[in-house]
């Protein structure tokens, strides 16, 4: 007998729209096999009923058994040795027309038991799992319903522990009843080619029996003919019970290994997240928004295929396209009030879809297969195996090495030495010299356990540590239309230096270290190692406005100044040495985590490869600015000689004054004391000693006063 058509019981737990299909073609193989068996039947009992009719009924079996071949079973209609087989009968049958009464009581126990007994118990059988099955199948969709609406903000062990326990319950009771369910329909296969010959074996046997005085009528040929069908229904009948047995052992071990996979959000510690898928399928919670703020979510069966995520309704024989997620992002979102929710954004950013996963594990490795198929992973011969080796170098990326020294000696082509220090004109330090770098650690460059911050903080956010607050600036919008609100003059309009960059911020964080380009080298890997493994691909573009006096971010819609950084508070700055469009400096500032002492904190940027411009403008600002305060502290310095000489003069004629009022208090006494002084009338005016002595000590203290 050729091969017969089986149901994977395996599949019966992911219960996945391809199984469905195959089930529905089962089922519909059941439901024509049942209307041929039910018209054989009426046949065959026609034979049984009535005696007279006994020659019409075989002209009909005959008939039926003729248009076998003509039948579209989905399952097995092709059968050649089926067919042929039957057409045999079909000839003998419509010789044998004319039967006797005598005949009703074998004909009812070797064609008519068979028969009776297909239909009334197996094929019922059938029916009433496939009620069964199709009740236990609604009970786990209500049940998982109900599972994944279970709040994550106002959790109830007791409502967890009876919703976990229904799902474990319904799944359990779904997968038993439908690998039995399975099992029946593979049984069927062979039971309806046993239910086909057995009755007509029996009616031949019956009919040879009846007519064994008439031996003329049948000859050897059709003896050895029944024989052969007889051994063939033997063998259907043992492989059949073989396979049975197999198929009941396969049951048997899945029920066991599958017991842990009922809970649906199993122990992560007993199932690992598999990290370096780039294929997965399963069903997921897709939101869909049926208004502003209300949506509802339809739980459908997804998988990858390629660069796409396709989306399968049960039942459907095939699947549609959900989303292109080449170059895609994803990453984990909180959506309303339910759990393991992820959002998946296209590479253009147009569309975008918010899926909910079933466990934490299936969550973690939907993300991540989403991730390694963005990075299109799948095109190469291995990609599991290339995209582990991602997965690792992402992790050994945010590893602390012990040196820096040794990780670029390592990377460092044979026969090729790097220079120390950066190119002069892309990083600067004002005041030191370049370290040794077999001595500079790790922890020399970047604080411990230093947090990354990947966004930029809002101007109206000016309390926090290290940025806004730290760096002085404020949320000030610069006027677009050039005017000058309130009086007050533009910071940056005497500037000699004004240049404006487009930019966009990947992240800063503190460090240790500001006296060598190596900490910025450092803080942009960590920054981008971050960024890949935590799945942050966004970033905020700003404008980069440098002056002598500081550097601004500027927003590009608002001109408003999200960030300003004093210029002298940067004190180191450079390019990355093989991207050039990568570039960040060093802000020293007071306070930070320690709030005791100066905190450096290193900011990274991404530029149209403009990062080696942007550095030498900075350096140039610093440069006019350091010139600008040489020219200042001289000036203040010329300004001060001046004073000092306008003071010495001040001092040489209020010198020269007194002398003159002197000289003339000394001719005024010295007139006023001569002898024999003749007065107005002609007579002199003789003092006396007393008068005399007064007159000079009078002097005296008004030369003293005049002194002081």
């Amino acid at each position: 007998m050729p091969g017969i058509d089986k149901l994977p019981i395996e599949e019966t737990l992911e219960d996945s729209p391809q199984t469905r299909s195959l089930l529905g073609v089962f089922e519909e193989d059941a439901t024509a096999i049942s209307n041929y068996m039910n018209q054989l039947y009426q046949a065959m009992h026609r034979i049984y009923d009535a005696q007279n009719e006994l020659s019409a009924a075989t002209h009909l079996t005959s008939k039926l058994l003729k248009e076998y071949e003509k039948q579209r079973f989905p399952l097995g209609g092709d059968d050649e040795v089926m067919s042929s087989t039957l057409q045999q009968f079909s000839k003998v049958i419509d010789e044998l027309s004319s039967c006797h009464a005598v005949l009703s009581t074998q004909l009812a126990d070797a064609m008519m038991f068979p028969i009776t007994q297909f239909k009334e118990r197996d094929l019922k059988e059938i029916l009433t799992l496939k009620e069964v099955f199709q009740i236990a199948s609604n009970d786990h969709d209500a049940a998982i319903n109900r599972y994944s609406r279970l709040s994550k903000k106002r959790e109830n062990d007791k409502v967890k522990y009876e919703v976990t326990e229904d799902v474990y319950t319904s799944r359990k009771k779904q997968h038993q009843t439908m690998m039995h369910y399975f099992c029946a329909l593979n049984t069927l296969q062979y039971k309806k080619k046993i239910a086909l010959l057995e009755p007509l074996l029996g009616y031949m046997q019956a009919q040879i029996s009846f007519f064994k005085m008439g031996s003329e009528n049948l000859n050897d040929q059709l003896e050895e003919f029944l024989t052969n069908i007889g051994t063939s229904v033997q063998n259907v009948r043992r492989e059949m019970d073989s396979d049975v047995e197999t198929m009941q052992q396969t049951i048997e071990d899945l029920e066991v290994a599958s017991d842990p996979l009922y809970v649906p959000d199993p122990d992560p510690t007993k199932f690992p997240v598999n990290r370096n898928l780039t294929r997965k399928a399963g069903y997921l919670n897709a939101r869909n928004k049926t208004g502003l703020v209300s949506s509802t979510w339809d739980r459908q069966f997804y998988f990858t295929q390629g660069g796409n995520l396709m989306s399968q309704a049960r039942g459907d024989v095939a699947g549609g396209l959900a989303m292109d997620i080449d170059n895609c992002s994803v990453m984990a979102v909180d959506c309303e009030d339910r759990r393991y929710c992820f959002q998946i954004t296209s590479f253009d950013g147009k569309k975008s879809s918010i899926l909910q996963a079933e466990s934490k594990k299936d969550h973690e490795e939907w993300i991540c297969t989403i991730n390694n198929i963005s990075k299109q992973i799948y095109l190469s011969e291995n990609p599991e195996e290339i995209a582990a080796r991602v997965n690792q170098s992402a992790l050994e990326a945010v590893t602390p090495s012990p040196s820096f020294q040794q990780r670029h000696e390592s990377l460092r082509p044979a026969g090729q030495s790097r220079p120390l220090t950066a190119r002069t004109s892309s990083s600067g330090s004002i005041g030191s010299e370049p370290t040794n770098l077999a001595a500079l650690s790790l922890d020399s460059l970047v604080a411990p356990d230093t947090p990354i911050q990947f966004d930029i903080i809002s101007p109206v956010c000016e309390d926090q540590p290290g940025q806004a607050k730290a760096s002085g600036q404020g949320g000030r919008r610069t006027n677009p239309f050039g005017e000058s609100g309130g009086g007050t003059k533009s910071e940056t309009e005497d500037s000699i230096l004004h240049q404006l960059f487009i930019v966009r911020f990947l992240g800063s964080m503190e460090v240790k270290s500001d006296d060598n380009p190596d900490v910025v080298y450092e803080t942009m890997r960590q920054i981008l190692a971050a960024r890949a493994i935590h799945n942050i691909f966004r970033m905020t573009e700003s404008h980069l406005l440098v002056s002598c006096d500081c550097l601004k971010l500027i927003d590009p819609q608002t001109q408003v100044t999200r960030l300003m950084f004093p210029l002298p508070s940067v004190v180191l700055y450079a390019t990355h040495q093989e991207n050039k469009r990568l570039f960040g400096f060093v802000l020293r500032t007071s306070g930070g985590r320690s709030e005791s002492n100066l905190s450096s904190v290193c900011y990274i940027f991404e530029s149209n490869n403009e990062g080696e411009k942007i550095c030498d403008s900075v350096g140039l600002a610093k440069q006019i600015a350091l010139h600008a305060e040489l020219d200042r502290r001289a000036s203040e310095k010329q300004k001060e000689i001046e004073r000092v000489k306008e003071k010495q003069q001040k001092e040489l004629s209020k010198q020269k004054q007194i002398e003159k009022d002197l000289e003339e208090q000394s001719r005024l006494i010295a007139a006023s004391s001569r002898p024999n002084q003749a007065s107005s009338e002609g007579q002199f005016v003789v003092l006396s000693s007393s008068q005399s002595e007064e007159s000079d000590l009078g002097e005296e203290g008004k030369k003293r006063e005049s002194e002081a």
